[in-house]
């Protein structure tokens, strides 16, 4: 269960929303298969009424909901609708009368990218837009807790990936895939990544010209290198770089890294990854160190952590500590409780409760994190904290067979959620407490209904603003058993 945690990242992702919509500077095509004899385009005044879960305005037009990207409430705007077939996609061309929450996004790439979606939003807005969503989701629990938000929401990834690519002229250029597509946007700065990631990734790019080095090309198969994934410590001040590369022979290799090491030498450690596969993940199964020990580490909630390049650690430290603060606070732990940290990964949030409970179980699937997880605890001096590899359902069921107990489940699944199998085994084993920590409250709502419908009680939810200029919240409720 817990494998989705090991850093298998996806090079771009797809959010699908409930009727096509396009940006005019996102360059994306819906009609591209349609005749063009096909497709009829008119431009349209419209009021904005609201917004979609997904931070688009709402606007209706001939009887028809529209979504329309960058649009705010109370906004009157032109826009541009184009219906080929079933196929409807809008174009938002200026806003008539912007809303008092509007504000100039601090990113220069914010409308081609699409990686931030709510730049355009003050951050009041954001907080209310994140607060009322959350609200109408958790609707059948009750009332969540005002979110938790960020004072200085910029700059907080501690992780970022930059592709490579040639631009028409057959330079090289890096950044980020628009949403939705795999064209590569040439950018400088990510505003929301570590800015010295973003300053080493730069270097790398000009130095691929002088090592001869080209980029990877999706299409044709052609080139080396295909990522650079940046991982930094953000209280250790750690770096580690890996390279995603194509083929595992790297000519001049050891030249490049001592390059590189003089340009930065915050860098502690280098690695090689080799994906050689026709595929969106970002790393691949081999992997060879280049320079220093294969690990950065960083502290959390005043433990340690050694982190790999395929280990999962949360990307906004700072909010992680109040999330996680959050969690052990419902766990309600004196001291004596047995505690089972489902989907442990690494051992983040188990080792942390471990400070306040009688005893905690990690249960993980990959075997990598669970060997990280055994290490972290081993050099936290944690006693009373012991991890398996398996199926933390299956664990369960098999500790309920043998009329062992446990007070506490914490789970902190991947975004599709739980499973009814794992549910069922929670159930089973009636703990007296579920902390259910989430990235995506949507599955979080239908894994509490099926809790809630098996002899469990929501009384807490509380919303941490994990990812500020995006659309996603983090949530951790507390459930007991009635």
């Amino acid at each position: 269960m817990g494998t989705k945690r090991n850093q298998s990242t996806k090079s771009h992702s797809k959010k699908h929303s409930k009727v096509a919509t396009r940006d005019k500077l996102q360059g994306q095509n819906p009609h591209k298969n349609q005749r063009p004899g096909n497709k009829k385009s008119v431009t349209a005044k419209v009021n904005c009424t609201g917004l979609t879960d997904d931070g688009k305005g709402i606007v209706q037009w001939e009887g028809k909901q529209l979504e329309v990207e960058h649009l705010l409430p109370g906004e009157t705007a032109e826009i541009t609708v184009s219906t080929s077939g079933k196929y409807v996609a809008v174009e938002l061309k200026r806003v008539i009368t912007p809303s008092e929450n509007r504000v100039k996004p601090a990113c220069s790439y914010y409308y081609e990218c699409g990686g931030c979606q709510l730049q355009h939003m003050n951050g009041q807005a954001q907080m209310r837009f994140k607060q009322v969503t959350i609200e109408k989701l958790m609707e059948p629990f009750g009332k969540p807790q005002p979110i938790l938000t960020m004072d200085h929401p910029y700059g907080y990834r501690n992780k970022s990936h930059t592709t490579f690519g040639l631009n028409k002229d057959r330079q090289i250029i890096g950044g980020l895939y628009a949403q939705n597509s795999h064209r590569l946007i040439s950018m400088d700065r990510c505003l929301i990544h570590d800015p010295k990631a973003d300053e080493i990734w730069q270097t790398i790019k000009d130095m691929m010209k002088s090592f001869r080095i080209q980029p990877y090309n999706e299409d044709t198969g052609q080139g080396f290198l295909r990522h650079v994934l940046v991982k930094v410590g953000k209280v250790s001040g750690e770096i580690m770089v890996v390279l995603v590369v194509a083929s595992p022979v790297f000519k001049g290799k050891n030249n490049f890294v001592k390059a590189l090491r003089k340009a930065h030498p915050e860098i502690t450690t280098i690695l090689m990854n080799v994906n050689n596969k026709n595929t969106s993940m970002v790393l691949g199964d081999q992997e060879k160190l280049l320079f220093g020990k294969g690990t950065i580490t960083d502290t959390l909630c005043g433990l340690k952590f050694d982190i790999s390049a395929k280990s999962f650690y949360q990307i906004n430290p700072i909010q992680t500590e109040k999330l996680y603060a959050k969690a052990i606070e419902m766990a309600q732990l004196t001291g004596k409780e047995t505690v089972i940290d489902a989907y442990c990964g690494i051992g983040t949030i188990g080792l942390i409760a471990s400070q306040k409970a009688g005893k905690v179980i990690g249960v993980e699937l990959n075997k990598d994190a669970v060997r990280d997880a055994i290490h972290n605890s081993k050099r936290n001096g944690v006693k009373n904290a012991r991890f398996y590899q398996g199926d933390a359902g299956k664990f369960m069921v098999e500790m309920a067979a043998r009329g062992e107990k446990a007070d506490v489940v914490i789970m902190d699944p991947p975004r599709s959620g739980s499973d009814e199998a794992f549910l069922s085994s929670v159930v089973k084993l009636k703990p007296k407490r579920v902390i259910y920590v989430s990235c995506n409250p949507e599955t979080q709502v239908r894994d509490m209904k099926y809790l809630t419908k098996n002899g469990y009680e929501v009384i807490g939810i509380q919303p941490v603003d994990m990812f500020p200029q995006t659309v996603h919240v983090e949530t951790v409720a507390e459930l007991v058993l009635k």
